[in-house]
């Protein structure tokens, strides 16, 4: 089978795709297209001589088109992701978003694909109504992000209903690892410690999160494309699990040794209607339908980033705040 991984220079999407080798499918990679001729974090995989490398804009169709085209399946996950970034610029998630995820179910209609799995988000069902969140949980767009997410997966539905494209959402709830951004709450916090900061700056500290390490959220991408059940619909992926901010960096820093002050910061929290306060992943759906286990725990997940950072902390400034 011959994948297509859009978004693959980007954090998931690099670990899967090189998951995808791993598994011995045929990966064409499709980034951001950049005058440094730069694939992200391809630049440094061990797998960079087995990817197929297309360049591009995802919210340019006729990039996009001939990115699908000769592949059996797609696993669309280039997006703009930074929530607080969507309070500055929303119409570039609109754009992003909604139109780069049209023009990748439109050239998949097109060329006929067998598989478009479409990533949504957590965030999509806002502040949980109700513990766990399954995936009949109401959708609530409370930042610009989250609603574009919301479009975007329900113009994949669309496109199930209207045009029988095989589409499949996968959903997944907060996932860190390797690699992650610091804008993320996880890569922040091990950042500023690793520098030898004694005051840790944060957001919001009483919002819960389910957080999954990124080689069990691949693995759960793979076990929705294998599945013939999926179709049509959003799955799940998240441990049934759920820490509050305060209870992880307590958590990070028991882990590290470290003797730090927890400031929260007013510039780093969201809008109090914009936030969400409480995650909580029901993932009876994914278990039952596919073989997906999770490998790691919250403990060993943990020290396996904090490990990796430690050899990379020139990759991060923990000094700036970035939106």
């Amino acid at each position: 089978m011959k994948v297509l991984v859009t978004g693959s220079g980007g954090f998931i999407g690099s670990h899967l795709a090189e998951k995808c080798i791993e598994k011995g499918y045929t990966v064409r990679a499709f980034v951001r297209y950049n005058s440094n001729n730069r694939w992200g974090w391809l630049d440094s995989s061990p797998y960079k001589k087995d990817f197929e490398v297309i360049t591009g804009d995802i919210r340019d169709f006729d990039s996009v088109y001939n990115a699908v085209k000769g592949c059996d399946a797609v696993f669309h996950l280039a997006a703009l992701i930074g929530i607080p970034y969507s309070y500055v610029s929303p119409k570039a998630y609109i754009e992003t978003n909604i139109n780069g995820t049209y023009n990748v179910l439109q050239a998949s209609r097109e060329l006929d694909l067998s598989n478009v799995l479409i990533t949504s988000t957590s965030e999509t069902y806002g502040t949980a109504q109700y513990v766990p969140i399954d995936e009949n949980h109401p959708l609530v767009g409370q930042s610009p992000y989250s609603a574009t997410k919301i479009a975007a997966d329900q113009l994949a539905i669309s496109y199930y209903r209207s045009f029988g494209l095989p589409v499949k959402i996968v959903r997944p709830f907060n996932t860190y690892g390797p690699r992650q951004s610091a804008r993320a709450i996880i890569p922040t916090i091990i950042s500023q410690i690793l520098s030898g900061k004694k005051v840790i700056n944060v957001g919001n500290l009483t919002p819960t999160r389910d957080l999954t390490f990124v080689k069990d959220t691949c693995n759960g991408f793979l076990e929705i494309l294998k599945s013939d059940r999926l179709f049509g619909e959003a799955t799940n992926i998240g441990m049934n699990e759920e820490i509050s901010i305060e209870n992880l960096i307590k958590q990070i820093v028991q882990i590290m040794g470290a003797d730090v002050q927890i400031v929260s910061e007013q510039e780093r929290i969201r809008p109090d209607h914009s936030e969400v306060e409480r995650l909580m992943c029901d993932h009876t759906k994914i278990k039952e339908t596919t073989g997906w286990k999770p490998e790691y725990d919250l403990k060993k997940g943990l020290t396996e980033t904090i490990a990796w950072i430690k050899e990379n902390i020139n990759l991060y400034k923990p000094e700036i705040y970035n939106v």
